[in-house]
């Protein structure tokens, strides 16, 4: 799930990704894409926004 969701995010995604965005993208729970997306930052692959709290966004590390 999390190569195919860096596909979409290198091709065809506008906006901040967030939490929300990536359950709802790949209908899974809230918790479950926390640990994806945190998994992908721990692999230098993304990384947190400036942003923190509930505004909380990812992006990808180019």
């Amino acid at each position: 799930m999390q190569v195919e969701m860096l596909n979409i995010l290198l091709t065809d995604f506008y906006g901040k990704l967030t939490t929300k965005k990536w359950a709802t993208m790949t209908k899974c729970s809230i918790d479950t894409a926390l640990r994806d997306i945190n998994d992908l930052i721990e692999k230098g692959m993304m990384q947190k926004s400036v942003a923190s709290g509930r505004s909380t966004s990812y992006e990808l590390v180019l």
